[in-house]
């Protein structure tokens, strides 16, 4: 008897929408391993930034992908990019990566670069998996979708409390035109507007759902 497929459960939004702190609650309670895809975006654009890469040039950030020491590592429940054996955990989340990730991210190889390696997160185990395009994308047949999503202003407060600097209007609509994987509501997710909600009472309610279906 062969053993069971991991189970994925697979969670978009836009940035500050609760992605993260939803997700790392519920991985800990089920006990599953958690995937930030968005840090391994983060990962290349801090060191295309290192290299001295220049962002906005696809064909450089291509060439720069093509060949960079990361490789995928388990830091306790969770899964990284490591660079060269180091995992920039804290460098990824400045300003200046914040600015440049989502140039990085347009690039269509390294989207294909990402997707191969986001999906091979399975041999880990069951996922709760978050980013941009995990239920369109990455994982479009797991049956656990979800779509997190709060008012622009309950997300702006959210950066700033966090101490992040970002133009999040500006980074959606990056995020949802661009031609590779954009970021969009797929059939058969379920939305969830947590403008009002703690992180606990959402997570609580994408658990059930879970454990429901």
């Amino acid at each position: 008897m062969s053993d069971p497929e991991p189970i994925v459960i697979a969670i978009d939004g836009p940035s500050a929408s609760g992605k993260s702190t939803n997700s790392k609650i519920i991985a800990a309670r089920l006990g599953y391993v958690y995937v930030d895809t968005g840090a391994m975006y983060r990962t290349l654009a801090w060191y295309a930034l290192q290299a001295g890469t220049e962002v906005t040039n696809a064909a450089a950030v291509e060439a720069l992908c093509r060949d960079w020491p990361a490789k995928l590592v388990r830091r306790g429940d969770s899964i990284w990019l490591e660079v060269d054996g180091f995992f920039p955990e804290q460098e990824i989340r400045s300003a200046e990566v914040s600015a440049v990730v989502s140039h990085v991210a347009q690039v269509p190889f390294v989207r294909e670069w990402m997707k191969e390696r986001q999906r091979s997160c399975v041999q880990f185990g069951n996922l709760v998996m978050e980013g941009r395009d995990i239920t369109s994308n990455i994982f479009p047949d797991t049956p656990h979708k979800f779509y997190l999503h709060a008012s622009a202003e309950v997300r702006q407060a959210r950066r700033d409390a966090d101490g992040v600097k970002e133009n999040l209007a500006a980074r959606d609509q990056r995020d949802s035109t661009r031609k590779a994987a954009p970021l969009k509501v797929v059939e058969g997710a379920t939305v969830i507007n947590n403008s009002g909600e703690s992180p606990e009472e959402t997570s609580a309610r994408i658990i059930a759902l879970v454990q429901g279906s």
